[in-house]
């Protein structure tokens, strides 16, 4: 988390809560290698067949595979994002016809790959799921819309941006959907100020979170 002064005073912990001893480091897991395991196995050789017969090689398109407490992840380099979803979605021996959106992470000490945008996807021919992960860095936060690919994704794209600043290429009108349009910055990544404006509660005036007073 961000290093920034957070609730009631507190300021160098890395918790900008202000509940301190709330932060631990999380390993991200590691590379899998084959077997995967389950019909993994058989998703990662149907997408390499499907890449070879339009002339992309698997590690082309797949920068890491990801096999973590039974989910299966693809992490797919973000110019491969719309062919890998493409062949995902109309390859008869794949079928992931429903994407279920797509979620926002910011890894704030993660170089280069601050930003990732997550998309799970199932296939209801097959019942099978899997999930792609495309990262971005801070200074470039740019990932190909999947709006042409998945139409439902329109909404939770813009959602996307709108919280984590993630422009997605493409997208018909990438504009605020839950925030003003003049609203400055994004609010859910992590080094998103915690200031705010203040708040009357039964005539007790509540400051913003960064003007509160510390109980250590």
């Amino acid at each position: 988390m961000s290093g920034e002064r957070g609730l009631f005073g507190v300021h160098g912990s890395g918790d900008t809560s202000g509940y301190s001893r709330l932060v631990r480091p999380i390993p991200l897991p590691g590379s899998a290698s084959r077997p995967f395991g389950g019909y993994f196995d058989e998703i990662a050789d149907d997408l390499t067949a499907a890449l070879a017969d339009e002339g992309t090689s698997f590690e082309d398109a797949i920068e890491q595979v990801v096999v973590f407490r039974g989910e299966l992840t693809l992490h797919v380099r973000r110019e491969a994002l719309p062919q890998v979803a493409r062949l995902l979605r109309d390859d008869p021996d794949l079928r992931f016809e429903l994407c279920l959106g797509v979620s926002g992470v910011h890894y704030l000490q993660d170089t280069g790959r601050e930003l990732h945008a997550v998309y799970p996807l199932t296939s209801i021919t097959h019942s099978r799921r899997v999930r792609l992960e495309v990262s971005t860095p801070d200074a470039d936060p740019h990932i190909p819309s999947l709006v042409g690919v998945y139409p439902t994704n329109d909404w939770h794209e813009r959602e996307t941006y709108d919280f984590f600043g993630i422009v997605f290429d493409g997208h018909p009108a990438l504009t605020r959907i839950e925030m003003p349009d003049d609203w400055n910055g994004h609010p859910q990544r992590k080094d998103y100020p915690l200031g705010g404006i203040p708040v009357e509660y039964k005539g007790a005036r509540i400051p913003p979170p960064d003007e509160r007073r510390s109980y250590t």
